[in-house]
């Protein structure tokens, strides 16, 4: 579970700071990135040197990396990071944590951390014992960081007792079983539908659309980083699917992801019918380019095959099917509609109304509607419009 995950490892002035080189090592072996971020006093027990070797990465210790204006950027790392791993961890660096003191890098990235923080205490028995260092044990605990006990053992200072960092095999567990409990769709399958479909006219013109497939790709991103397994049939796209559980199917015509949606659906947990499937084709295609001969040329359009409504009559009751609908007036009742029609179990609405979003942008703004209700949602980037949408995939089912 650690494989491809981005890890800050903290590490403290603690006689303890040799054992992060087993840590990164195992996290590097397991298929981990790992950065270190090191304070002053942590150099004085193992060198920068070290550690950059083991992680093929600078190692980050100063607010400033020399004298020309450039520094390093705590908010950045705080923003890349899957999880950050405090280890070892002293007394001092907690009670800089519990309360704020952001006087180092170390402390600073903590306090600007988004991905969940996990703290590995190491120090003698009389000062893990200590009312203070067990009230700031408490309070970082309350702000949900994840405190990796200390072990009872032989300590450096001669005594024995509680205060022992827990071991690197140990540390590297607690990861990797937090990552396995939080992928909520690990053993689901998923299809997704995404961007433009292009009906030929003849063979250098076609009927298409604005779409990008940056909506279907976040959606499909999201589904494979929380453990499915996903089947991406894509329009004609630019965009490249990064994640190993993304299976790509690219298509063309809306006759094509029709047939490959009605293929791959009935093996599938759920769908998302993310593409602006044309809704009409030329009738005719000719097998040469068109000359322009006459002031009009006149095409005859027939309707495509409706995915989302063969999709929905096929729909078993453990499948759940959501559709999108992008609407340019009347967006509610023309969603509403949609949602019954097609037999969705919820619909995601965008409206061509709300500037800088849906064809090419890379923010949105939706809401999802169910027959329970809908939920409406600020603008915010695709990415994480599309954890929005997955976060209610099993949750609204009709």
């Amino acid at each position: 579970m650690l494989k491809g995950k981005k890890i800050v490892l903290g590490i403290t002035g603690s006689i303890a700071a040799y054992k992060a080189c087993q840590i990164i090592r195992l996290l590097v072996k397991a298929g981990a990135e790992v950065q270190v971020v090191i304070t002053p006093a942590g150099k004085e027990f193992i060198t920068p040197i070290t550690l950059s070797a083991l992680t093929q990465k600078p190692v980050i210790s100063e607010f400033f990396a020399q004298r020309d204006g450039t520094w390093h950027s705590h908010v950045a790392l705080g923003l890349w990071a899957d999880a950050m791993l405090i280890a070892p961890c002293t007394a001092s660096t907690l009670g800089k944590m519990a309360h704020g003191v952001a006087d180092n890098m170390l402390i600073t990235t903590y306090l600007s951390m988004k991905a969940p923080v996990f703290i590995a205490p190491a120090m003698d028995l009389d000062m893990y014992a200590h009312p203070t260092t067990q009230q700031n044990l408490d309070t970082l605990r309350s702000f949900g960081n994840h405190i990796i006990e200390p072990q009872s053992g032989f300590l450096a200072s001669g005594l024995e007792g509680k205060g022992r960092m827990e071991e690197p095999e140990k540390i590297v567990e607690v990861l990797d079983v937090f990552f396995s409990k939080s992928l909520p769709l690990t053993g689901k399958n998923i299809l997704i539908t995404a961007g433009p479909t292009y009906e030929k006219i003849d063979p250098v013109r076609f009927i298409g659309n604005y779409s990008s497939g940056k909506m279907g790709f976040a959606l499909a991103e999201e589904c494979a980083r929380r453990g499915a397994h996903v089947k991406l049939v894509a329009g004609p796209v630019a965009i490249q699917a990064k994640h190993e559980n993304i299976q790509r199917i690219d298509v063309e015509s809306g006759e094509e992801m029709y047939q490959a949606a009605v293929q791959h659906f009935p093996d599938c947990d759920a769908a998302i019918l993310c593409a602006a499937v044309a809704d009409y084709r030329p009738a005719e295609q000719a097998d040469k380019k068109l000359k322009r001969e006459a002031d009009d040329l006149l095409l005859r359009l027939v309707p495509t095959r409706d995915i989302a409504a063969e999709l929905g009559r096929m729909k078993s009751n453990e499948q759940v099917l959501v559709g999108f609908a992008l609407e340019t007036n009347d967006e509610e009742t023309n969603a509403q509609k949609k949602l019954e029609k097609k037999n969705l179990d919820f619909i995601v609405l965008n409206s061509l109304q709300n500037k800088g979003t849906c064809f090419r942008s890379d923010e949105n703004q939706i809401t999802i509607i169910s027959r329970n209700g809908k939920i409406e949602y600020p603008k915010k980037p695709k990415k994480d419009v599309a954890s929005d949408i997955i976060d209610n995939l099993f949750c609204l089912k009709a």
